[in-house]
């Protein structure tokens, strides 16, 4: 698989639409945020106003950035829209989020997270395994939340489930920034 020569205009964030316990997750979604605007790229997120859902949108939208939201009805009555996204696309089920979360964006960036989070991320881990893209994933490691995740997948190629080269679809930074010059570098 060769890396897409398309310029990146839009990153997906994925993330929590809690803030989590420790404060350093909230403080990485607004850095987050900030540092997608400041590359000039748009960002594509779940459409939720709370959590680190709702920073990584706030700090984007104070930088300037484009940011379209993807939200379930079903979740309308349970995750509060974002009042002022600069597009707000209210879709049917979870599989229309992700499949058009997909379609925006050209990078997926991954916070701290819980189930929505992991499947989100999972998914396009997969759709990249079998070839259907070639965008970047990226884990932000933030205060080791993700050590867990990087073990297990550790020992799913030891165990033969996973291949080397596919392992390495899911690349880690330490923090926001080098995220996003992750993404932009490819």
């Amino acid at each position: 698989m060769t890396p897409s020569k398309k310029p990146l205009r839009r990153v997906a964030v994925y993330c929590g639409s809690a803030n989590g316990t420790n404060p350093a997750f909230v403080a990485e979604a607004r850095a987050l945020g900030a540092a997608i605007a400041a590359a000039g790229l748009g960002l594509v997120y779940g459409g939720a106003s709370a959590g680190l859902m709702g920073a990584v949108a706030d700090a984007a939208l104070a930088g300037g950035a484009e940011v379209i939201g993807v939200l379930p009805a079903v979740l309308t009555r349970k995750e509060i829209a974002h009042p002022t996204l600069t597009r707000l696309e209210l879709v049917e089920t979870m599989h229309e989020r992700k499949a058009r979360q997909f379609e925006l964006a050209d990078a997926f960036l991954v916070l701290p997270g819980g189930y929505g989070t992991m499947d989100e991320m999972v998914e396009v881990v997969t759709w990249a395994q079998i070839g259907l893209h070639t965008k970047p994933c990226i884990l932000i490691n933030t205060a080791g939340y993700w050590d867990g995740l990087l073990k297990f997948f550790d020992s799913a190629v030891v165990e033969g489930f996973v291949k080397p080269k596919n392992r390495e679809l899911v690349r880690v930074a330490a923090n926001a920034k080098e995220a996003v010059r992750m993404a932009v570098g490819g």
